[in-house]
């Protein structure tokens, strides 16, 4: 396992910086689960400055009087389409994901909880490839 350096992510929103094709910022869109049930919608991404990466949605999902937020890993994203996000699991299995939590966003602690929550090994480690799709860079 490499090193986990916690002023890694920041939340694109929080940058002056802008993804160079203006099709490929997701935020806003809807996020779906694997079998199209709406989840909610992209509130924004967690991106890597030092290789311009995203590593995680921040996405807002559940209904008017609970509304929650997850970091949801980019490994889980399985389509992209100009109205939505596909996530790979169920609408159950992300209500039920680690709650987004600003606070906790640099903590080594939670990215495991959350990475590891979804099936994934987290981007730090030293055997982790970025995923081939969605081509975030």
């Amino acid at each position: 396992m490499a090193t986990y350096n916690p002023n890694e992510l920041v939340r694109l929103s929080d940058t002056d910086e802008i993804t160079l094709d203006p099709n490929a910022d997701i935020r806003g869109r809807k996020v779906v689960d694997s079998v199209g049930e709406d989840l909610g919608k992209v509130h924004d991404l967690l991106v890597d400055p030092t290789t311009n990466k995203v590593r995680a949605l921040i996405v807002n999902h559940g209904h008017f009087l609970s509304k929650t937020t997850s970091a949801i890993p980019v490994e889980a994203v399985s389509s992209i389409t100009a109205d939505e996000v596909v996530i790979d699991q169920v609408k159950d299995k992300i209500g039920a994901a680690p709650a987004y939590d600003p606070t906790l966003v640099y903590d080594e602690a939670y990215y495991v909880d959350v990475y590891g929550y979804y099936g994934y090994a987290p981007y730090w480690y030293e055997d982790y490839v970025y995923p081939a799709y969605p081509y975030y860079v």
